[in-house]
């Protein structure tokens, strides 16, 4: 008799077809699960998790707060004027109408945009307005301060300015010639030297954050080795098993940068008054500004990333070495 085969009965293993759908909707569901499962063994050590959060936290700090007042620094600087002007401080003999008539002088140079004179009146009344000292000057007998013309060149290239400033010094009216440039140039040198530094330091410091939280997940492997040896005996992947301590690595790196911001406001926050002080004294259109959205952001994912980057470095080098026998 013959047996149908869509009603006879099977027999012998068989193997469930699972559909993409499915098989999506589980890695889904294990990566929550084994998030969730790597936060709550962060707060089952309160202790020590807290010292490793508070290391990420300092190494993570120290080049954000670097960066923060280097981005203070450039706003500053570019809030200046960059035109180069040179002053020449004439020299003490010579009246008003002599500096007016060398100002005249200046003017039929092919070498200069313009000229621009303050008369030894007019710098000491810009003196007693501007400086605490205006008391002292009325008790000298005549006035101390020689004219001031602020020529603008023509060639602004850095290699010229010096050029100009060395032959308007060499005038006989001109005791002292001062490029106004060269401060501005001196703080950009300096800035450059400082983001350097920030950057040399940065590198450093992830390092230090590679480090903390590879021998952090190092130690969490060692106390999960039974663990582990179990995975794999029964069939547990390399993936599945690294997959905890990636998730670990992350968290550690989330929570440090978070820390990490923390102490960056607060120390902002500390030094906000005396700045302010000293913005108003100085420039008063100038607020300090902290990290911002775009460098809280950075921080929180380059923090992100170093930490799954040490465990992932962590995981790969100590997993191979514990295999079941």
């Amino acid at each position: 008799m013959a047996v149908d085969e869509k009603t006879a009965p099977r027999r012998g293993a068989q193997q469930d077809r699972i559909d993409r759908r499915s098989r999506n909707r589980n890695w889904r569901r294990h990566h929550v699960q084994v998030a969730r499962e790597s936060w709550n063994r962060l707060f089952a050590t309160p202790l020590p998790t807290l010292i490793t959060l508070a290391v990420l936290a300092i190494a993570l700090a120290l080049p954000g707060f670097l960066l923060t007042g280097l981005k203070n620094v450039q706003q500053l600087s570019e809030g200046w004027d960059h035109e180069p002007r040179i002053s020449l401080y004439l020299s003490p003999a010579l009246d008003d109408a002599a500096a007016d008539r060398f100002s005249r002088e200046l003017l039929l140079r092919d070498d200069l945009a313009a000229v621009d004179m303050i008369s030894r009146e007019q710098g000491l009344l810009e003196f007693r307005e501007l400086s605490r000292f205006g008391n002292i000057v009325d008790l000298l007998d005549e006035n101390p301060l020689p004219a001031v013309i602020t020529v603008q060149p023509l060639d602004r290239s850095l290699a010229a300015l010096p050029v100009l400033k060395a032959k308007l010094q060499a005038l006989d009216e001109v005791d002292e010639a001062s490029l106004d440039l060269e401060w501005l140039q001196r703080l950009g040198a300096f800035v450059q030297l400082i983001k350097r530094a920030v950057l040399v330091l940065g590198l450093l410091l992830a390092l230090a954050v590679l480090l903390v939280v590879g021998n952090t997940i190092r130690l969490s492997i060692e106390s999960r080795r039974d663990e582990i040896i179990v995975a794999k005996l029964v069939g547990g992947t390399d993936a599945w098993v690294r997959r905890p301590f990636l998730y670990s690595g992350a968290w550690y790196g989330l929570l440090g940068a978070a820390l990490a911001w923390c102490l960056i406001q607060f120390s902002l926050l500390t030094l906000k008054e005396p700045v302010n002080e000293l913005a108003r004294l100085y420039l008063n259109d100038f607020e300090p500004t902290g990290l911002g959205w775009s460098g809280s952001l950075i921080l929180l994912l380059t923090s992100l990333l170093l930490g799954w980057l040490g465990a992932w470095l962590a995981v790969g080098h100590h997993l191979r070495e514990i295999e079941p026998s």
